[in-house]
């Protein structure tokens, strides 16, 4: 993916990792790649904490997901909702405002 030799670090979550001097000399194709794969980077270093490279925007995604996790008022509407739609009760919205929705 990033034109250099890559090490898994987990099977289940596809983090690859590479040195820090291999990142450095490939730093504009690592970074691109990072954005358009929404794939973090994690780059490892000798004498220092490794550390990870992540777009804004899944860092963004991350930080929201992270804020809903935490909120537990948040937490029990959505223990809610899962309730009332797996026994087929909730709000139903018409053709129409499924369009307006769809923005169609």
């Amino acid at each position: 993916m990033y034109g250099i030799t890559v090490h898994n670090l987990q099977k289940n979550n596809k983090v690859d990792s590479i040195s820090v001097n291999q990142f450095r000399e490939k730093l504009k194709h690592c970074v691109e790649t990072v954005v358009r794969e929404h794939q973090p980077l994690k780059v490892t270093r000798r004498n220092g904490e490794d550390f990870v490279v992540i777009s804004a925007e899944d860092w963004s995604r991350e930080q929201e997901t992270l804020y809903v996790l935490q909120n537990q008022s948040l937490m029990q509407q959505i223990a809610e909702s899962q309730v009332t739609h797996q026994a087929n009760k909730g709000y139903k919205p018409s053709a129409e405002e499924l369009d307006e929705i769809a923005g169609i």
